[in-house]
């Protein structure tokens, strides 16, 4: 488990890399929603994602080390992270990725100065090369959520909404690896346990659900989502317990959920957020929360949409 201590720890660690990200309102999705909706930003971080909190945490911790060389293997916003702030410390970077990545994320790897090499299509193929790369060449491998000082640095997103926030009844958010909903479960259950946490996977990509579900980690088969940052195939070994403690309820949204909602963030509130940020707002839009007249964060995960994918999604 993680303690508050070690998240407060990671955000001074972290404080001058990462931003502090506004929280956001939208009156006209708050009506839709029968709630007062707030929304995290973290499309606006540093890199286009919450990911470079958790990657900061851990480089710095191994630079401090003496690590000259690390490995990550990421669909896009973790390997932007690590390539990030592996060049901000001067250390060496080669992030492992799909073969389907997005290509923008990618470009932005590679302007960041990491080093790229395709593997796969799921994690289950990338991150064995990731850590074969790592051992081969002294290096470290930086996982993509399962990982104490991963955890703790997306912790802090939970800190920074208690403090931004008087009022909270509800946070929203979404579940990949379970790398940022673990730590905001472990920032807020321990400050303050009346919050509710829910985390949203979309509907072919529930392995979370679905382990929590049998008590147990549960491995899913690959899988097609828009949402491809939340691609994962189980839940990590770190992550799950730490759901499986404190999480109020996990639920699921479908493909063409995530695209409406997708969109209708654009038109109304200006803002490109990424497929996989837009699963908590389908989720609050959709009612899945089952809650009337509350103070609802959505957290918006990342930013990093290829704008060729947004006009595809346009066109359908």
């Amino acid at each position: 488990m993680i303690t508050v201590q070690k998240i407060f720890e990671a955000r001074d660690q972290i404080k001058d890399i990462v931003k502090e990200t506004p929280i956001f309102q939208s009156t006209l999705l708050s009506d839709l929603a029968g709630n007062k909706l707030f929304f995290k930003a973290e499309h606006l971080q540093r890199t286009g994602s919450f990911k470079i909190r958790g990657a900061t945490n851990k480089v710095m911790h191994v630079a401090k080390n003496g690590a000259t060389f690390v490995t990550a293997a990421s669909s896009g916003n973790h390997g932007q992270a690590v390539a990030y702030i592996s060049n901000k410390v001067g250390i060496k970077a080669t992030i492992v990725v799909p073969e389907d990545a997005i290509s923008s994320k990618i470009k932005a790897i590679q302007a960041y100065h990491g080093s790229i090499e395709t593997c796969g299509t799921t994690s289950a193929e990338r991150l064995p090369r990731a850590k074969q790369l790592a051992n081969e060449n002294e290096g470290v491998f930086i996982p993509p959520y399962d990982d104490p000082y991963i955890i703790a640095g997306q912790g802090t997103i939970g800190l920074e909404i208690l403090e931004q926030l008087d009022s909270v009844d509800v946070i929203v958010v979404p579940i990949g690896g379970g790398g940022l909903i673990s730590g905001i479960l472990s920032a807020i259950k321990e400050v303050k346990p009346s919050i509710q946490i829910i985390g949203v996977e979309p509907e072919t990509a529930n392995d979370t659900l679905l382990s929590l579900k049998k008590g147990e980690i549960v491995a899913i088969q690959q899988t097609k989502t828009i949402a491809d940052g939340l691609r994962t195939s189980q839940p990590g070994s770190f992550t799950f317990p730490i759901v499986q403690k404190y999480i109020d309820d996990i639920v699921t949204v479908s493909e063409q959920e995530i695209q409406d909602a997708l969109f209708l963030m654009l038109e109304r509130t200006k803002q490109i957020i990424e497929p996989s940020s837009a699963t908590t707002v389908a989720a609050v839009l959709n009612d899945k929360l089952n809650v009337r007249d509350k103070n609802i964060v959505c957290v918006l995960s990342g930013g990093n949409v290829d704008v060729r994918t947004l006009s595809s999604f346009f066109n359908r």
